[in-house]
Order: structure tokens, then C-alpha cells, then sequence
């Protein structure tokens, strides 16, 4: 132990400078240990490979860009090649790429997951935001309009999950991550297809964080609420405050509020944290 008792042990860093004072008055002789200081975690995920689906604007690009910064080789993906393009032009700078994928086809799926762990080895975070929405209420509701958010929102989850988890359970370790909804909690007219599925979700993630929780992966899930992208934007104005007033907060939140919340899910911090649902919304639901 150094002389200056302002220093502590961590795991991380080796040395951490304090002026608490209750740590002040612990003994400074002997060995280091890792009870005398304070644990720093890290939100570094330097040589791990994530896979962000729907990753072209909005929370998906928010999400992608914030883990890439944190170092984590990213693969975010759309549906066309220009989203493709669009997104490895963004990530170039971190090492990420973008890649086209269509979500609702299982081969589409497998294949690009087998790719990627030949090339950088088992993804060790993934993150299912990519979604649709079909509103309709539902005494109008068409079967298709069900379906095609099941097979979106709620099918291509359990078939990237699925793909993933093979190459996580063999490292012993991986992060998935699904973005759902505040509307998978309190439901909300005209969107019966979409609160189901993202309530869906929400059991899948902990059906599957008891499974293979294990192999030490977790499982869980990020709950937005009311958030600032192009979709909101094109809400009217008197619309818009009335969606605001619902929260506590008097706003609405931004991608970075639900990328921030992701990369703590998918970092060391959260390791002890599994078939939990974060609830970003400022405070319009509060379970």
C-alpha cells in the first residue's frame, strides 16, 4: 500500500485517490485489499462484438454509436442498403460496420450471426430494437396487421436470441438486451398488436434469463417511454403536450436516455442484474 492513505485499492484500476473520510481512518499497513477501497466497475467493452438490430436512426443509431464509443466492435443493421451504408459510414470511426438484415426471415437471421461469429467470434451483446408499429384499434384490427408485428416485434427476437445464445453459452458469457415499451406495461388503445408483443418480450427475456443464467449470461430488457425521435416530432403540438404531462418529468426523453441505459445493462456494472425490465419513461409509469 502506498504511503498516502488518500489511496485505495480497486479492482480496476489498481489505485483509487479518495477523500472520504470514513476511509481515511482505515489501517494503510499490510497487503492491499480490495475491502479497504472501493470497487470502481467499468463500462469499458473493449474486444467484445455487439450486435444492435435497427440501428439506422433514432435509439437504434443512439444505442449503436454509445456502445462503439464505449469500444465494443458493433454491427448495427437495416433494412436496406443505403441504412446499411449509412450506418458504417457513422461507426467507421469506432471500428463498427452496418450490415442489411431482414429481420422477419430466419435465414436472414442465422446467417448473418453465423458470419459475424466466424469472423469475430461470439457476439458478446446483443440488443433486439429493431420494431415496426401497425396501429389500428382493434374491432378494425386486420390479421395481418397482428401478424406482421408478432413475426417483427416479438418472432425475430426469439430467433436472434436463439442464434446468439449458442456462441454466449459456449464463451460463458453474454449480454442480450431487448428494447420493448412502456406500452408492453400499461397497454394503450389502437395498439393492442404492439402491446402484446412488447409484453411478450418482456416474458421472454425472463423465461430465458433462468435458463441459461447459468452459462452467465443475462437477460433483460429496456422499457422506453415517450422519447424524441422523427415520429414524435411529426405529433401535433397539442398532442405532444399531452403526452408530456403524462410524465412526471414534463418532457419526453432522448435516445441517449435509452442508449445510456443499454450500455449499463451491457457492461460489468450490471453482471449481478438478470430478467429485469428498466423503465426509462420519466416517471409516466412507475411500476
Amino acid at each position: 500500500m502506498p504511503a498516502d492513505c488518500k489511496l485505495f485499492p480497486n479492482r480496476h484500476t489498481g489505485y483509487l485517490k479518495t477523500n472520504h473520510p470514513l476511509l481515511h481512518k482505515a489501517s494503510c499497513s499490510g497487503s492491499p485489499s480490495f475491502k479497504q477501497g472501493i470497487s470502481m466497475s467499468t463500462q469499458d467493452l473493449s474486444g467484445k462484438t455487439a450486435l444492435v438490430t435497427g440501428a439506422s436512426r433514432g435509439i437504434g443509431a443512439a444505442i449503436a454509436d454509445t456502445l462503439a464509443q464505449a469500444g465494443a466492435k458493433v454491427i448495427g443493421t437495416a433494412t436496406s442498403e443505403s441504412g446499411a451504408a449509412a450506418i458504417s459510414e457513422r461507426l467507421a470511426q469506432w471500428g463498427g460496420e452496418g450490415r442489411v438484415l431482414n429481420i422477419a426471415e430466419a435465414d436472414s437471421i442465422e446467417n448473418l450471426i453465423a458470419e459475424l461469429e466466424k469472423t469475430h467470434g461470439p457476439l458478446a451483446i446483443l440488443v433486439n430494437n429493431a420494431g415496426i408499429t401497425r396501429d389500428n384499434l382493434l374491432m378494425r384490427m386486420k390479421e395481418e396487421e397482428w401478424d406482421e408485428i408478432m413475426q417483427v416485434n416479438l418472432k425475430s427476437v426469439f430467433r436472434a436470441s436463439k442464434a446468439a445464445m449458442r456462441g454466449m453459452m459456449k464463451a460463458r458469457h453474454g449480454r442480450i438486451i431487448n428494447i420493448t415499451s412502456v406500452v408492453g406495461s400499461m397497454g394503450n388503445a389502437g395498439q393492442a398488436n404492439y402491446a402484446a408483443a412488447k409484453a411478450g418480450l418482456i416474458g421472454f427475456a425472463k423465461s430465458m434469463a433462468r435458463e441459461i443464467g447459468s452459462r452467465g449470461i443475462t437477460v433483460n430488457c429496456v422499457a422506453p417511454g415517450f422519447i424524441d425521435t422523427d415520429m414524435t416530432r411529426a405529433l401535433p403540438e397539442e398532442t405532444r403536450k399531452m403526452f408530456e404531462a403524462q410524465t412526471a418529468l414534463g418532457s419526453f426523453g432522448e435516445p441517449q436516455d435509452i442508449a445510456d441505459a443499454v450500455l449499463f445493462l451491457a457492461s460489468d456494472q450490471a453482471k449481478y442484474i438478470t430478467g429485469q425490465t428498466l423503465h426509462v419513461n420519466g416517471g409516466m409509469l412507475m411500476p
